[in-house]
């Protein structure tokens, strides 16, 4: 008979709390893949080991083990060295302790959505002018790392500012404005380049660097063409062009392409 005791319990508790912890952290990156092949190893590895006591195939997995973490560490370790400084930083903290408020004392989290005016009426008005623009929505991958690869503003939304960040020959308008926490973060930010190869031709550069962004991250990107004035707008490795103010709006409220 199996013996169950409160530190069994508690030993549960710990190992399911970071487990949950980890997803959060990693959810809408590219380091989501690597959690999932090591959540599904771990797996493996215990029911081949503890559950089934395969001795020979369990000395096997015990080597691949011992490799393959050498070769994750090269592999991804860009994503790495993000997923371990976000694991140690204040926000993470923060982020908990907003999480464990909500649960207990129901705090609405519906702020995201008073700058949508704001980001609407200036993408529309640089739409107008044919005016180049690349603006990038934090959702629940962290993007302080893209970040502070352009110039750090923290801001209030404000149309009139986008608009004279991403005004012609101003020193931030060829990079990515990012907006994190219902403020303009940074703005002249260099994103990830896609290397799709289904991409339409007649889209540049600043498409490319859109979508490289939400296939990395689960982020909200806005662009404006330079050439033509047409708004796009880009989730999850998903294109929306030539989109109306309406359409605009409803995307930047639910998170989604229709």
């Amino acid at each position: 008979m199996i013996e169950f005791h409160f530190k069994d319990l508690l030993d549960i508790f710990i190992v399911a709390f970071i487990l949950y912890q980890t997803y959060r952290l990693l959810k809408g990156t590219s380091g989501m893949n690597i959690f999932a092949v090591l959540l599904t190893f771990v797996i493996v590895w215990f029911l081949v080991s503890h559950v089934f006591q395969m001795e020979l195939l369990g000395a096997i997995i015990n080597k691949v083990a011992n490799v393959g973490i050498i070769l994750l560490v090269i592999l991804f370790q860009d994503e790495i060295r993000t997923f371990v400084s976000k694991l140690f930083s204040r926000t993470a903290t923060n982020n908990i302790v907003k999480k464990i408020k909500k649960i207990i004392f129901k705090v609405d989290d519906s702020e995201h959505i008073s700058g949508i005016d704001q980001i609407t009426q200036a993408v529309f008005n640089c739409s107008k002018t044919k005016t180049g623009v690349l603006i990038v929505i934090e959702r629940e991958a962290e993007l302080t790392h893209y970040g502070l690869s352009g110039e750090v503003i923290d801001a209030e939304i404000n149309s009139r500012l986008i608009e004279n960040i991403f005004f012609k020959n101003t020193p931030l308008h060829d990079g990515a404005m990012i907006i994190s926490k219902n403020r303009i973060m940074a703005a002249g930010c260099i994103l990830p380049v896609s290397n799709r190869t289904d991409i339409p031709k007649h889209l540049g550069l600043r498409h490319r660097a859109g979508l490289g962004m939400t296939e990395k991250t689960d982020a909200l990107v806005i662009i404006v063409s330079e050439e033509t004035g047409r708004v796009s707008c880009m989730h999850q490795g998903g294109l929306k062009l030539n989109v109306d103010k309406e359409y605009l709006t409803n995307f930047l409220i639910t998170g989604s392409i229709i």
